[in-house]
């Protein structure tokens, strides 16, 4: 890193180094067709299924990391999502959601790299971390927004509840938080800048998720 690159917050340079392949995955043809509202509820319920293995593996993995001094700070009860999406696949798949339940090859590349950070490398876990959990106080806001809505949930209810965080009640706050403890992660610059090439490969991930689910719901043309 440089001289302006190491005085600048690395919130700041966290955000704006992966800012490209955040909106990649934003702008992806699935997720736009989804917001669209041009598919239907089965591939919102197949997107759904592709975040409970991630999120598995991201909070299974969590646990170990609480005395972490990198990751540690990071791990928060109000944070995780695992129970809720299991509420919301049984609500979307009925009762045996379970069954049958497979991952794409993509979502089982991209859990295998959450769970290998989280088992040997805490400061890469911390990457993923970022870029998801944030991403789901901001953007899955809109995700939401548009499920309700398009698929009749009840506002904040069974369908949804993967992006209700019941214990943050002030969501501009607890995201300053954060980036105030990305601010202080303990890692040198060599380091610092593994975690940024960590956070463009998380999105590279999760847009090959996209990618596939694109291959399994075209519009037709």
């Amino acid at each position: 890193m440089d001289a302006t690159t190491a005085a600048t917050p690395f919130s700041t340079l966290i955000r704006t180094a992966s800012h490209e392949q955040h909106t990649e995955a934003e702008t992806s043809s699935f997720m736009s067709d989804l917001l669209g509202g041009r598919l239907g509820v089965d591939a919102y319920t197949r997107y759904t299924e592709q975040l409970w293995f991630v999120y598995r593996a991201l909070e299974e993995g969590a646990q170990a990391l609480r005395g972490d001094r990198v990751a540690g700070p990071f791990i928060r009860a109000e944070l995780m999502r695992t129970a809720e999406l299991e509420r919301d696949l049984a609500h979307l798949r009925g009762a045996d959601w379970r069954e049958g339940l497979e991952p794409l090859p993509a979502t089982a590349a991209y859990a295998a790299r959450v769970a290998e950070c989280a088992r040997d490398w805490p400061a890469g876990y911390v990457a993923h971390h970022y870029t998801r959990y944030l991403g789901d106080l901001s953007g899955g806001q809109i995700i939401r927004d548009k499920a309700e809505r398009t698929w009749g949930f009840a506002r904040k209810g069974d369908g949804v509840r993967f992006y209700v965080f019941e214990g943050i009640s002030n969501p501009a706050s607890f995201k300053r938080d954060y980036r105030e403890l990305l601010d202080a992660v303990d890692a040198d610059d060599l380091e610092k800048q593994r975690i940024v090439d960590e956070c463009k490969r998380a999105f590279a991930l999760n847009t090959a998720v996209f990618r596939e689910l694109g291959e399994v719901f075209p519009l037709s043309a």
